[in-house]
C-alpha cells in the first residue's frame, strides 16, 4: 500500500461511496488535481484490479484496493488530468478465460444538462424534457455511452443500476446536477436495449427500483426495467398526409372513428398480438372499406396489467412492449397516414397505478401523486391522482402530450 497515497485519501468521502452514503460522488471518484500529483479514484465492487491506461503514452499504473468492498486508488504524477481508461479484471470466467475489459470512468465527464434547462423544468415551463431526463445514447468527448438522468427531489441519492452492473446499489451512484432535484450520469459503454432501473435511497434509509418515468421503452410485463431506446433514425413517409392536413377544414369536414383495442383487435396464430407495424398491415383495409377517416387506439402508453387496457400508466413516454418498439409504433403512424387514415391516441394524464416500480412515491414521498391524501387518490380505482399544481409535474405531463405529437 502507498503510504502516502493512504494518508491522502479522504476516508470518511470513501465511505460514503462503499455504503452508498454520497450524493456528491464526483467529487470522489474520477481524476482529481492534488498538491501531491493526479488522485484517480473507482469504485468497482466486482473487480479483482483495476489499472490506469494513459491513453496518449499508454503508461499503466496499477491501482491499490483501498477497501475491499471494491474501492480502488492511484496516484499519478502531473498537475494536469491525463486522457485515461480502465483496464479492469474481473477474474475468471465459468469457462477459465480470462477477464480482462477496457473501461472508461464515468465520472471523468462534465455534466450534461444546464441549469437554465433545469430551472425551466422547475418553473413548469419546459416542454421537451423528455429530450433531457430519461436516458439517451450520446458520444461525450468521442466516447459512446448513455446519459442517465432522473427527477426525485426526496431522494438521499440515486444510483444507476442494471444487468451491466449487476443490479447492484451504488455502484453508479449518480449526482445532483443542479444542486437540488435533478441527478445526473453518463455511463460509458451501455447501448440501445440496455436494461436499467434507478435505484434510490429514501429519507427512512430504505432502497427502493423504480423504472425510469421518461424512458422511451420498457420490458414487456411481467417484468418491468426501462430500456435504453434510441428514437433517431426512423425515415418517415407521410409528407402526403401532413400536407393535405393543412388546407383541410378539420371543422366542418366528415369524420368517422374506429375505437380499437391493439392487443384484441385481431390475433396471430397462437393468440400472439400483431406488432404495431404489422397491425397496420390488417387493420388498413378494414378502415379503408367500411369507410372510417380516422382510427382511435385505446391507450398505448405502457402499463403493467392487461385487465386495464391501458388506461392505468407507468411509462408515460414509452409505447407499450406488449406490441413492440417505438419505431413500430412509428411505422403504424407513417403506414395509416399513407393510407389517408388520421390517427387519435387515447392519452391519460388523470391517475397512475401504485405499483411499487413506478411513480408512486417515487423517491419515497409523494412526487408525482397530490401529498394531501384527500385529492391524493381515486378511491374507487386504487390508483393515485397527479399534483397537477407542482411545476415539474406540469413540465412532465405536457411534455407527454407533445412527444406523443411530435414524435
Amino acid at each position: 500500500m502507498d503510504n502516502k497515497l493512504y494518508e491522502m485519501m479522504d476516508w470518511a468521502a470513501v465511505e460514503g461511496i462503499v455504503y452508498s452514503e454520497e450524493d456528491h460522488p464526483h467529487d470522489i471518484l474520477g481524476a482529481h488535481v492534488t498538491e501531491e500529483g493526479i488522485l484517480i479514484q473507482t469504485f468497482l465492487p466486482t473487480a479483482k484490479s483495476v489499472t490506469v491506461v494513459l491513453k496518449d503514452s499508454k503508461k499503466e499504473y496499477p491501482m491499490d484496493l483501498e477497501d475491499e468492498e471494491g474501492f480502488f486508488a492511484a496516484l499519478l504524477p502531473g498537475k494536469r488530468i491525463p486522457k485515461y481508461h480502465y483496464h479492469v479484471d474481473f477474474g475468471e470466467e465459468a469457462d477459465g478465460k480470462e477477464n480482462i475489459v477496457e473501461y472508461e470512468d464515468p465520472y471523468r465527464f462534465a455534466p450534461q444538462i444546464t441549469e437554465k434547462e433545469t430551472k425551466k423544468f422547475n418553473a413548469g415551463i419546459c416542454y421537451d424534457i423528455y429530450e433531457k431526463l430519461g436516458s439517451h445514447p450520446m458520444t461525450v468527448n468521442g466516447v459512446e455511452g448513455v446519459l442517465f438522468a432522473v427527477w426525485a427531489p426526496n431522494a438521499m441519492r440515486v444510483s444507476v443500476v442494471g444487468d451491466f452492473n449487476s443490479w447492484k446499489p451504488g455502484s453508479h451512484p449518480m449526482r445532483k446536477v443542479d444542486g437540488d432535484s435533478v441527478w445526473e450520469l453518463f455511463i460509458p459503454g451501455m447501448k440501445e436495449y440496455d436494461v436499467y432501473k434507478y435505484c434510490v435511497t429514501t429519507r427512512s434509509g430504505d432502497l427502493v427500483y423504480k423504472a425510469d418515468p421518461y424512458a422511451f421503452h420498457a420490458e414487456t410485463r411481467p417484468s418491468n426495467g426501462s430500456k435504453v431506446y434510441d428514437l433517431n433514425g426512423f425515415v418517415w413517409h407521410d409528407t402526403a398526409w401532413q400536407n393535405a392536413q393543412k388546407k383541410a377544414d378539420v371543422i366542418n369536414g366528415p369524420m368517422n372513428i374506429y375505437e380499437m383495442h391493439a392487443g384484441s383487435w385481431k390475433m396471430k396464430e397462437g393468440g400472439l398480438p400483431y406488432n404495431y407495424s404489422e397491425l397496420a398491415d390488417e387493420l388498413i383495409p378494414y378502415i379503408t372499406e367500411m369507410g372510417y377517416t380516422h382510427v382511435e387506439l385505446l391507450p398505448v402508453m405502457e402499463y403493467p396489467f392487461d385487465g386495464s387496457w391501458g388506461y392505468q400508466v407507468t411509462g408515460y413516454f414509452a409505447p407499450t412492449s406488449r406490441y413492440g418498439t417505438p419505431k413500430d409504433l412509428m411505422a403504424f403512424v407513417d403506414k395509416m397516414h399513407e393510407a389517408g387514415i388520421g390517427v387519435i391516441m387515447d392519452w391519460v394524464p388523470a391517475h397512475f397505478p401504485k405499483d411499487q416500480f413506478g411513480l408512486y412515491n417515487f423517491d419515497g414521498e409523494a412526487c408525482y401523486e397530490d401529498p394531501n391524501p384527500k385529492r391524493g387518490e381515486h378511491k374507487e380505482w386504487g390508483t393515485m391522482v397527479f399534483d397537477f399544481g407542482r411545476s415539474e409535474v406540469q413540465s412532465f405531463l405536457i411534455s407527454s402530450a407533445l412527444y406523443w405529437l411530435g414524435e
